[in-house]
């Protein structure tokens, strides 16, 4: 055990380290400040100092969500390898899933959740239908890229470009320093 006294406390250092591994485990997993947070018993603030401690990176805040996506697994590698802020994506079986185990009112909730949380970054990469594409659009404005996969509803997973993705990325980092943001 690694123990050590702060005054009339004994403070065990590993505990410290655990929770915090678990809390940047939970924060990279794509849960928000306040879930993360929340779940380790402790409130926001501390979440952010924290991260700010660490932080190596500063720049644009990109999110990456999409569905029904097919190599599902090989954008969420990709989305890590470039250190996007938020990710979620999904199949079509996923997706059907997460709708039927939800009701319409913790459906709303969820989007309500998430469109703050997306108000929040910068660029928004949002892969989808045509119709879901210009519905982001018209919520979040500029800052969504749209990369539209199909007519609505979309009723099978497609097969993202994982070199389309990168260069957006790329994009969006080079217009930070100065270049022209894509559309």
């Amino acid at each position: 055990m690694n123990l050590v006294r702060v005054g009339d406390k004994v403070i065990n250092k590993d505990k410290i380290y655990r929770t915090v591994d678990r809390l940047l485990d939970m924060r990279s997993e794509g849960l928000s400040q306040a879930e993360a947070a929340s779940l380790i018993g402790t409130d926001r603030s501390f979440v952010s100092r924290l991260e700010g401690l660490g932080e190596v990176r500063k720049g644009s805040r990109i999110a990456l969500i999409g569905f029904p996506i097919q190599n599902k697994e090989a954008l969420e590698d990709l989305c890590r390898e470039y250190g996007l802020d938020k990710v979620w994506i999904m199949n079509d079986e996923e997706r059907w899933a997460y709708i039927k185990s939800r009701s319409g009112e913790e459906l709303l909730r969820d989007l309500v959740v998430l469109v703050s949380e997306l108000q929040e970054l910068d660029y928004v990469i949002f892969i989808g239908s045509d119709m879901r594409v210009h519905l982001l659009e018209a919520v979040l404005k500029n800052k969504v890229i749209g990369v539209e996969i199909g007519k609505s509803p979309i009723k099978h997973d497609v097969a993202i470009n994982l070199e389309d993705i990168v260069s957006i990325i790329d994009k969006i980092r080079s217009a930070r320093r100065g270049k022209e943001v894509p559309n």
